[in-house]
């Protein structure tokens, strides 16, 4: 299944194909989470102790696995503390499990559910934390639309979207446009899913937002190498040849 969902940037959309098809989250998730940690009202610099156990959406506890985490360093920091602001931050450019996680454990699953509405999200929904099977188990699954996410990505404020500039992970979507292009965006994958959503800034056109979701065969779930990643460039430098026309 691929989900297309194209606009201006908050202006209405040019381009929607199976939009509203629901897929897992994948990583995408993760800017609902930051979106929740900035608008929680608590202090961004507040050491957070770094600790591996949580409580399931279900009841019960449950840990991340430290191989299936593409970013090593939240690892490293073990019985530290640091700041919550560094731990959005991470969530976001190096796609940290364990960050989320301990950002999720800060503000709630409510508090996620409610950017969410707040964004006028109609199918995209966050009910757990990453690898907590229990809950996987039970019928809960973080699920996005391609439209949910263009809308997304347009309720955050210009200190949210900042964050997503930061994105070390710059393939999918990113891969797709020029380098050196001004790009906010979250992209997300494990074997059979590959995601990504991002504004976009052409210095000879206005901006714009394009989310690409994609649930399949081609998806390997390998960071570099992976053909629904290719599938996703493609698409993205397919938009950015007719940029000039999106606001036509």
């Amino acid at each position: 299944m691929l989900s297309i969902a194209l606009a201006p940037w908050r202006g209405s959309p040019v381009l929607l194909r199976n939009a509203d098809a629901v897929h897992e989250s994948a990583s995408t998730m993760k800017v609902a989470v930051l979106a929740a940690v900035y608008r929680s009202g608590i202090d961004l610099d507040l050491p957070v102790p770094v600790r591996n156990g949580f409580r399931s959406a279900v009841g019960g506890e449950y840990a991340n696995s430290r191989g299936y985490d593409g970013d090593p360093r939240p690892w490293e920091l073990l019985g530290t503390s640091v700041p919550l602001r560094w731990l959005a931050e991470r969530m976001i450019t190096h796609s940290s499990n364990l960050a989320t996680n301990l950002c999720l454990a800060q503000v709630g699953l409510p508090a996620v559910a409610e950017v969410w509405r707040r964004a006028g999200a109609t199918a995209s929904v966050t009910p757990r934390g990453i690898e907590d099977t229990r809950a996987g188990a039970a019928g809960l699954l973080n699920q996005v639309t391609a439209r949910d996410l263009v809308r997304l990505l347009e309720s955050l404020d210009a200190a949210e979207l900042a964050v997503l500039e930061g994105n070390a992970h710059r393939v999918d979507l990113a891969a797709g446009l020029p380098p050196g292009t001004r790009t906010a965006f979250k992209n997300g994958w494990f074997p059979g899913v590959r995601h990504c959503v991002a504004l976009i800034h052409p210095q000879d056109a206005a901006p714009y937002t394009l989310a690409v979701c994609y649930t399949g065969p081609l998806a390997s779930g390998r960071t570099v190498g992976d053909p629904a990643a290719g599938l996703l460039a493609r698409i993205s430098a397919g938009v950015w040849e007719r940029r000039g026309e999106l606001t036509r």
